[in-house]
């Protein structure tokens, strides 16, 4: 008779000098976290791996087991408990979200340093300007991908391919000159490009030949659909190209 206060469970897993594995610590963390004491075998030669996959016929590890019977890796117990699973192949507009969510915190940050509030008109310049750069950024990760993905919508790229692979740069440097408030007079020309090209793109590809694909906005790796988000930033490039030149030509007033 089992008189332990709490239900067990086995988790087989790769522990080897040069490699632990991150699913092995997820599945333990989630085990003792559903209040299961662990009996955590280590696996740790490639051969003890390879034996135990042939043992219990097994593509992958970790293995866990409740209760004599197998629930499987990670994934699988996270079904087994009804936890989400993430699937790598849907479409999220989590990234977008996450990164405009920073951008306006630091933003705000920012105009709570040099004006001692986080709600001005420069804060919201720095929130479209810093935006520019971080999205800039992941681009600049993998400019091969962001190429290929861009090719599928836009309509200048098309025509001229090289212009895939400098849109990160332009869109980088017009989002730095903006975040300076310096040389208005080559970042306006730059985002008001940029913006309007890619809002004329997307409206094209989304509203009129009604077609699904993945926005580039965030990296060749995105998962997020094309859209009204894809929309809305080059639209608010292209506002924030017209604000900075009326700016830059004293016809109004920036605080």
């Amino acid at each position: 008779m089992n008189t332990d206060a709490h239900p067990r469970a086995a988790l087989y897993r790769m522990v080897m000098p040069e490699h632990v594995c991150p699913f092995g610590l997820k599945a333990r963390h989630l085990l003792k976290r559903k209040g299961f004491e662990v009996d955590d075998h280590w696996l740790t030669t490639r051969a003890e791996t390879d034996r135990f996959q042939a043992e219990h016929d097994v593509e992958t590890t970790p293995q866990a087991f409740i209760g004599g019977e197998r629930i499987g890796g990670y994934d699988d117990l996270r079904r087994h408990f009804g936890l989400k699973v993430r699937d790598p192949e849907a479409t999220t507009y989590r990234p977008v979200a996450v990164l405009f969510a920073m951008t306006a915190l630091l933003a705000a940050a920012l105009s709570y340093a040099v004006f001692g509030t986080m709600l001005t008109v420069r804060a919201a310049e720095w929130f479209v300007a810093l935006s520019m750069c971080v999205l800039a950024l992941l681009k600049l990760q993998d400019v091969e991908s962001f190429s290929s993905m861009l090719l599928n919508y836009d309509l200048l790229a098309k025509r001229w391919v090289p212009y895939a692979y400098l849109y990160p740069y332009g869109e980088g440097l017009a989002g730095l000159l903006m975040v300076a408030n310096a040389w208005a007079w080559l970042s306006v020309p730059v985002a008001l490009f940029i913006g309007s090209v890619g809002a004329v793109s997307v409206f094209k590809t989304v509203y009129i030949d009604r077609r699904d694909v993945k926005c580039a906005c965030v990296g060749g790796a995105s998962r997020v659909p094309l859209g009204f988000v894809s929309l809305t930033e080059n639209l608010m490039m292209v506002a924030m190209g017209i604000w900075m030149s009326l700016k830059a030509a004293g016809m109004v007033d920036p605080f």
